[in-house]
């Protein structure tokens, strides 16, 4: 049994809980631009756009949704479809190309100040504190979270945004290119996340083990695929992997040093 070198997490859903800061963040950064562009345009005397929070904020869900499948190769670069469906949008409630570009990019960097608070699981910061002193350590998600920026950085110096790859998972392309920049090989790096199809199955076709994150208990796993309810778990699963190459070498199996 080889030794195992490197650990890719998965973020969302996986170290933190992402229900209730997207719900806070879709909102939240919409109503910020409606409120500060009719400001700034009742500062100039003019009138304020014909968008409503309910009604704006459901075409430019439905020009998100449109543009991806326009454009399936962004598909999964969340940031691009929001920032090219908001100047859309504005350009066609009749405000300038070149206002509309302005203000749809302070929107953005509204999405990402709201989109980076998380609260991570109160284990994960010492989790990966204490996983870096025996692995390499990198993030994959399909989030379009700003990952210099979120509150686990530190702990992960390759951090693949996939959809920015134009590849997002379960595409193997973020995997192959994390193992690439960590120099490592699959079968020696383990792949941690909540998503079966986006996170567990691609890892594990590649050879890498995999640890899912799921309270699902009645599905069958294949060979490398560790279950675990919370992330607070991982440690049982990597001593038993340990365990298991240490009983390995000593019975004369192969067990790389």
């Amino acid at each position: 049994m080889t030794t195992l070198k490197a650990i890719t997490f998965d973020l969302d859903d996986t170290l933190w809980d992402n229900h209730g800061v997207m719900a806070r963040t879709e909102e939240g950064h919409y109503r910020w631009l409606l409120e500060a562009l009719n400001a700034w345009r009742a500062a100039r005397q003019e009138p304020a756009l014909g968008l409503s929070p309910a009604g704006g904020g459901n075409d430019y869900l439905q020009r998100r949704q449109q543009l991806a499948k326009d454009v399936p190769e962004r598909r999964g670069d969340f940031t691009w479809l929001r920032l090219r469906s908001l100047e859309a949008q504005l350009e066609a409630t009749g405000l300038p190309r070149s206002a509309a570009l302005l203000w749809a990019a302070a929107a953005m960097n509204e999405f990402h100040r709201l989109r980076v608070q998380v609260t991570p699981h109160p284990e994960a910061a010492g989790l990966l504190a204490a996983l870096t002193e025996r692995y390499q350590l990198a993030a994959i998600t399909n989030g379009n979270i700003h990952l210099a920026r979120q509150p686990l950085a530190a702990y992960f110096p390759v951090a693949i945004a996939a959809g920015e790859l134009l590849a997002p998972k379960p595409d193997p392309t973020p995997f192959l290119t994390a193992l690439s920049r960590l120099n490592v090989a699959p079968e020696c790096a383990m792949h941690v996340g909540d998503s079966w199809l986006e996170d567990i199955l691609p890892a594990q076709q590649l050879g890498m083990h995999a640890v899912w994150v799921s309270a699902a208990t009645d599905q069958k796993l294949p060979p490398r695929v560790h279950r675990i309810a919370h992330i607070k778990e991982l440690p049982s699963v990597l001593e038993r992997l340990e365990n298991q190459a240490v009983e390995s070498h000593h019975s004369g199996g192969v067990y790389s040093h």
